[in-house]
């Protein structure tokens, strides 16, 4: 396969930039996260571009910017369940007196939900998010391989969110 040049390549992004930020739009429905992907596409379509099929770069392109959206809707900050309590207020901006009165109730429901889950989720979320062990310290604790921990952490927060739902509680528990 023949080494594509750097202005073949800059020919490359001005054709199919805007296939791959629609891609990447479509799968994660975010702006800026979809332009931060498009530039990560093409800089390892640009690292890989010895493998670069001859006449499918269209697909090529697609196929590495839905990957990295895939990737980056994986990633563990994306999953991440944000519980009342936790410190994702700027510095300096501190929450009016009513909002802590509401956090406060909602992280009262929330340990009396993880209080009647059901094993191995109530487990791991009581060591998680009520003592804030780190998944491996739970792990350590439970004696279970920490990959194990991890799915079970992930599915404890989706059941949780869930239950809060049907208890009517939509706003403590957040992506």
């Amino acid at each position: 396969m023949a080494q594509i040049t750097k202005e073949a390549f800059s020919e490359l992004v001005l054709q199919y930039e805007k296939l791959v930020y629609t891609v990447c739009f479509q799968l994660v429905r975010d702006m800026a996260a979809a332009e931060d992907l498009t530039q990560e596409t093409f800089l390892a379509a640009y690292i890989h571009r010895e493998s670069l099929p001859q006449g499918f770069e269209r697909q090529w392109l697609a196929r590495i910017a839905a990957n990295k959206a895939k990737d980056h809707l994986q990633s563990a900050w994306n999953r991440r369940t944000v519980l009342p309590g936790d410190q994702d207020i700027p510095p300096g901006l501190s929450p009016p007196a009513e909002e802590i009165a509401l956090r406060r109730g909602a992280a009262e429901e929330i340990t009396a939900a993880i209080h009647v889950m059901k094993e191995p989720y109530r487990q791991v979320c009581r060591l998680c998010l009520l003592e804030e062990r780190s998944v491996e310290e739970a792990a350590l604790a439970l004696g279970r391989p920490v990959k194990t921990v991890y799915t079970q952490l992930s599915r404890g927060k989706r059941l949780l969110r869930e239950a809060l739902e049907r208890s009517g509680n939509h706003g403590s528990l957040s992506r």
